[in-house]
């Protein structure tokens, strides 16, 4: 059984599995003071990379929400080096504008000191007590979505009460089959631990596929919290997964449900100016270099994402 070199050895198990480092922070941003991050305008710096799908998901939210005057962002350079994400262009040439930083890895050292894992986004900082908040995406979505409500007028309900329970389970089993998925596939490093991740991918996009052909969106006619979640992977998927972490058994667009239900979430108000298809291809090819040693960015595909999707038939 041969391997190749990990692109993250830290998180390569013994028979080269990747496996996921856990999120650090996980503290909430709350509007009723029962935690110690009240919701304040401008007190939150969410730092963030448009390449990056876990990112990508609090970027969407942000932007549904109209917080853009209440929750401060600030993009981080898509190529990240050995140390990790930084701002400017080159990587580290500049500073961002509220606490100086050159890298990332700058405000983890200021939240734990003792802190040596691999530096994630998005990643929501406290301007006045100065650490991290949150590096979880999914509670950093909740957050965005639900906390922030006294500085909008945007009432988004993605998580219905009565969907939670169905919704949960459907979230954790795309998690791990899709959207880590894709990186258990792409970052494997034998053979064995491809094929299992492989497979894995495929059998849950398949189910996925069936469950979309008799209702728009995954619990029903309207837009939920896992809708998001699994868009951000889907727009990388035929981009940059299909070729650059091997998972070419189909892409979405061969999928008869699932390439117009993307393209719908796509074409939703406000979600395709999120989507910066060339940070996406610069930081995936070029960071990914035990992958990709030579950094050279594919020209395609030819992604036709405006077409008309037809899924409205099946209600909204």
């Amino acid at each position: 059984m041969s391997s190749i070199p990990a692109q993250f050895p830290r998180e390569t198990d013994r028979i080269g599995r990747f496996v996921r480092q856990e999120s650090r922070f996980l503290d909430h941003v709350c509007p009723n003071g029962t935690t110690n991050y009240a919701a304040e305008a401008g007190r939150y710096v969410l730092y963030v990379s448009y390449a990056c799908p876990w990112a990508h998901r609090a970027i969407i939210l942000r932007r549904l929400k109209r917080l853009e005057d209440v929750v401060p962002m600030v993009v981080v350079n898509p190529y990240r080096d050995e140390r990790g994400w930084g701002f400017g262009d080159p990587v580290g040439s500049e500073t961002e504008p509220y606490e100086g930083f050159r890298f990332l890895s700058e405000a983890y050292a200021i939240a734990d000191p003792t802190y040596d894992g691999r530096v994630t986004v998005p990643t929501m900082w406290d301007r006045e007590t100065r650490t991290i908040v949150c590096n979880e995406s999914a509670l950093v979505m909740r957050m965005l979505d639900k906390a922030f409500d006294a500085f909008t007028d945007v009432r988004l309900d993605l998580r219905p009460e009565v969907l939670i329970p169905e919704m949960d389970v459907l979230e954790e089993r795309i998690y791990e089959a899709v959207n880590n998925g894709v990186y258990r596939s792409g970052f494997a490093t034998t053979q064995e631990a491809y094929d299992e991740a492989v497979a894995a991918l495929f059998a849950m996009l398949d189910e996925l596929d069936e469950r979309l052909a008799t209702q728009r969106y995954l619990m029903g006619p309207s837009i939920t919290e896992v809708d998001w979640r699994l868009f951000t992977t889907l727009a990388r998927f035929d981009p940059v997964y299909v070729g650059h972490f091997k998972t070419n058994i189909r892409r979405i667009s061969d999928y008869p449900n699932l390439g117009p239900y993307f393209r719908d979430l796509y074409q939703q108000p406000d979600v395709a100016e999120t989507v910066w298809l060339d940070h996406i291809k610069t930081h995936y090819y070029t960071t990914h270099l035990q992958l990709n040693p030579t950094g050279i960015i594919p020209a395609g595909p030819a992604l036709d994402w405006d077409a008309p999707h037809g899924r409205e038939a099946l209600g909204a």
